[in-house]
């Protein structure tokens, strides 16, 4: 079970097996203009792994989704508020994404998850799914009236580039 404590994503044993190598932390207003800002630093944040370009545009596609996400259901799209994003590297490879929110949160997160559900019926629903998805793991905390975290971890196992000669 994951929970936040302190701004940081805990869970047994988890500092046992990873430690950060790099890390980004930023914050921004909810305007739409943002999502591609967002995107565009976490892309050349994970840049620095072992990942391909398609890996990068995957990534960048999650961190999108999940921001717009806070901008249009958490934010009801008001510019007013503020989304944080953080980003980190582990020593074996992976990438750890947090999304936070502070806006109306999500009553039903379970309910939330399904494919095609949204609690706009203007649109299709499936954020949460392209997001879960693309990453190795993904967990969301909400409380209604607090805001939304979105969590996702996708491992990148070292592909031991060597010259051939």
């Amino acid at each position: 079970m994951w929970s936040v404590i302190k701004g940081r994503w805990t869970s047994p044993g988890l500092e046992l097996r990873m430690n950060v190598k790099n890390y980004v932390r930023f914050e921004f207003s909810s305007m739409p203009e943002n999502v591609s800002f967002a995107r565009s630093c976490v892309g050349a944040f994970a840049a620095q792994l072992d990942c391909t370009l398609e890996d990068i545009e995957e990534i960048k596609l999650v961190v999108s989704e999940a921001v717009s996400n806070s901008i249009i259901h958490g934010y009801n799209g008001s510019t007013d508020g503020k989304i944080e994003v953080m980003a980190s590297i582990f020593d074996n490879g992976s990438l750890e994404i947090i999304v936070k929110d502070f806006g109306r949160g999500i009553e039903n997160v379970e309910q939330a998850m399904e494919p095609t559900y949204s609690s706009d019926s203007s649109r299709m629903g499936l954020g949460f799914t392209f997001m879960r998805s693309f990453m190795d793991e993904m967990d969301v905390i909400s409380e209604p009236g607090q805001g939304t975290s979105v969590r996702m971890l996708r491992f990148f196992p070292s592909q031991n580039h060597q010259a051939m000669a």
